[in-house]
């Protein structure tokens, strides 16, 4: 709107803030993942130029895939903005291109992988791109989960589902043994399904988007959820309580949305009057039941976009999503629901000097960080993920 100014506050740096968006290092804790050759540097001026000449040179044989959560200096060279499993349907969607660049994290490379021709490639900028939820759950942990459950004899009542946000591993485990894929958008469809083939559901990794789901959604209890951790015997859990659970939920969460608190809730209502407050369901449970709406990464961008101008709203969710939000709305208060900052430190590992770095890599006939899932973990993930497309 013209003459409109937006109201966007944002958050004061801090040594956090700037190790998070690579102005700074922590040896002690980044994973120390390098790319190999020489990356740009950060204060390079023609870092665009760059970056658009590379992607002119490769034309049609790139397709550039933006996860919401990037920064603007990398979203501005996507083909394609969106969530996770968006932009693996548009990678396979795009059989002629040869290479995709995938600008998120591991897991959303990999299930980019399994959906893509055996003749494209799927490349991740940084290799140090993953995800603290997907880390959360190992495979070798979750087999031994089963096999618990097997020696309970409940094993056949337990259909497997497993968030997008999931390696390979965990998809294919959870294809072999008939269960399914879901999103923040169709969870509840998924867990509807999961509930006609048996009578109990084991949700990996995101505790909160499978409690959230079951409680909010489709009326169970909170007792009807239990918690299952990997780093105690078996899961911290008696025979019986896992006997008795509907939900035996996996001790997993997402470190951005983990940290919104229901006192960040309070604190936004008491200083803006008439605030709409919209998370994400990742958040916790206490967070979801205070909001106003709750909706996965498109229902978000949809609520802002339908809302009216000089409406307020407190957006629980990745900081560079919000941040972008409330630009692309100048005549609305959009803020950020905590006050401190909150990125996804992975995701933003993804910046423009390593996106110049893979398009001028491909431009000289070299394919850097390609990722591949091998063909048995492909094809058991692939059923998973065809399942979740079937639904009703």
């Amino acid at each position: 709107m013209a003459g409109v100014t937006s109201t966007w506050t944002e958050p004061s740096n801090t040594p956090l803030t700037l190790l998070l968006l690579g102005k700074g290092t922590d040896p002690a804790s980044e994973r120390g993942v390098d790319c190999p050759g020489d990356l740009p540097a950060p204060s390079d001026p023609d870092l665009v130029a760059r970056a658009t000449a590379a992607k002119a040179a490769l034309g049609d044989r790139v397709f550039v895939l933006g996860h919401h959560y990037q920064r603007d200096e990398v979203i501005q060279f996507a083909d394609v903005t969106g969530d996770s499993f968006k932009l693996a349907q548009q990678a396979a969607a795009r059989p002629d291109a040869e290479f995709i660049v995938f600008c998120g994290v591991h897991f959303m490379a990999e299930s980019a992988d399994i959906l893509t021709q055996p003749s494209q490639r799927v490349i991740l900028p940084d290799l140090a791109a993953g995800c603290s939820m997907a880390d959360m759950a190992v495979l070798g942990q979750v087999e031994t989960a089963w096999e618990h459950f097997q020696d309970l004899g409940i094993v056949d009542q337990i259909v497997p589902v497993t968030y997008m946000n999931s390696s390979a591993d965990i998809k294919g485990f959870v294809g072999r043994n008939s269960g399914v894929v879901c999103t923040s958008s169709n969870a509840k469809r998924a867990l509807d399904w999961s509930f006609e083939q048996g009578s109990k559901v084991f949700f990996l990794p995101d505790q909160h988007l499978g409690r959230n789901t079951a409680v909010l959604e489709m009326g169970f209890d909170l007792d009807d959820c239990v918690l299952y951790d990997p780093h105690k015997p078996n899961g911290g859990l008696t025979d019986e309580q896992l006997i008795d659970a509907r939900m035996i939920l996996w001790r997993g969460h997402c470190s951005v949305h983990g940290r919104f608190t229901i006192d960040s809730v309070r604190e936004v209502r008491e200083r803006v009057p008439g605030v709409n407050v919209l998370v994400h369901p990742e958040c916790r449970h206490e967070v979801v039941r205070a909001a106003d709406q709750v909706g996965s990464t498109e229902y978000i961008i949809r609520a802002l976009d339908a809302a009216p101008a000089g409406s307020a709203w407190a957006v629980g969710t990745e900081l560079n999503l919000v941040r972008r939000l409330a630009l692309a709305h100048p005549d609305k208060q959009v803020m950020f629901l905590d006050r401190t900052v909150c990125y996804c430190s992975t995701m933003n590992r993804i910046d423009l000097p390593h996106l110049v770095w893979t398009l001028e890599e491909l431009v000289a006939g070299r394919v850097p960080n390609v990722i591949t899932v091998d063909e048995k973990t492909a094809h058991e993930a692939r059923i998973a993920l065809d399942q979740m497309l079937a639904l009703p």
